[in-house]
């Protein structure tokens, strides 16, 4: 079978909000090349003595990405990318963000990679792919079922696991919770795991709407303890009508910085007074912006955590 291969070019620090929007866009997955310097992490996981000498760093990312020409309104779904690049170009930095288009024979690409990603741990929490089986001693723990065509919400990028650990610690049984930008429905489904009592989501993209119910399906989660709908809780105030007012013991938020700073004022009304703020997808570098966005809505900044170059900020409605 021949398949078109694409490559976009971009910038590392933009890898993991383009791979979600181009999910969005109906393109599950996409393989990633640059030169990052290798995390310890990383590092501890190669068992090697000597570490491969790596190209300098040039801040350039390639982002490959298959698509069917006999299955897939081809043309439609790379209409749909560039106008998508397009829109992030207004908020952050994708570089040349070009797409090349190239052909490749593989009768079984999109199941190749899965061989790559296995189960893993947030702490004591077990996300593992739907082709594990979970081992019999990990059963008593809290397990998310989430598979890779969900991209950006996988629970592997710093963001997500910075979110995560946020709500470890702040959820108590019967909370309600906002997910402000749902995307797979990772962190809506973790609140629901560790007791929320219901969830509301928001997102702007319609293909949210089937990535939260299949993994809400794989997950178990009845339909009314996690509601979502497709609307923009900074300028659409219908969107915030539905969410409600004064409702919501927690809020999570996990977008760019340029994003979070517009929507914050518009999310406090929302927050029950000693209504706890969860941010990330924030680059180390941008978390001023949001924690002044956060002190100007009138929040008490209560933590900052940090993994990596991304930056967690949790505030307080006092």
């Amino acid at each position: 079978m021949k398949w078109k291969k694409y490559r976009l070019k971009t910038r590392e620090e933009a890898e993991d909000i383009i791979i979600s929007a181009l999910y969005d866009c109906g393109i599950e997955g996409a393989q990633i090349e640059d030169r990052a310097p290798l995390s310890e992490e990383d590092k501890a996981r190669m068992f090697v003595d000597i570490m491969p000498d790596m190209p300098a760093d040039d801040g350039i990312a390639y982002l490959d990405f298959y698509l069917d020409p006999e299955k897939e309104d081809v043309g439609a779904i790379l209409a749909k990318a560039e106008q998508t690049l397009q829109e992030l170009r207004k908020t952050c930095d994708i570089g040349e963000g070009t797409i090349e288009e190239s052909e490749t024979e593989d009768v079984d690409w999109i199941n190749n990679w899965k061989q790559y990603f296995h189960q893993f741990y947030v702490d004591d929490i077990l996300i593992t792919p739907s082709w594990e089986e979970v081992k019999e001693e990990d059963r008593d723990k809290v397990i998310l079922h989430i598979d890779p065509g969900t991209a950006f919400g996988t629970g592997l990028h710093e963001t997500t696991q910075l979110c995560i650990r946020q709500l470890k610690k702040y959820i108590r049984p019967g909370m309600e919770v906002l997910d402000a930008g749902t995307g797979s429905g990772i962190l809506g489904i973790t609140a629901v795991k560790l007791g929320a009592g219901h969830v509301f989501g928001t997102d702007l993209d319609e293909c949210a709407v089937p990535a939260v119910e299949d993994n809400k399906k794989a997950n178990q989660i009845p339909s009314e303890a996690f509601e979502m709908i497709i609307g923009n809780m900074i300028d659409d105030p219908a969107t915030r009508d539905r969410a409600g007012y004064d409702r919501y013991d927690i809020v999570t938020a996990n977008i760019l910085a340029d994003i979070l700073v517009p929507m914050t004022p518009a999310i406090v009304p929302a927050m029950k007074k000693g209504g706890i703020y969860i941010t990330s997808g924030i680059l180390e570098d941008q978390a001023y912006k949001v924690l002044d966005a956060c002190r100007n809505a009138g929040l008490e900044i209560v933590e900052q955590t940090q993994q990596g170059e991304w930056v967690s900020i949790t505030a307080r409605k006092n």
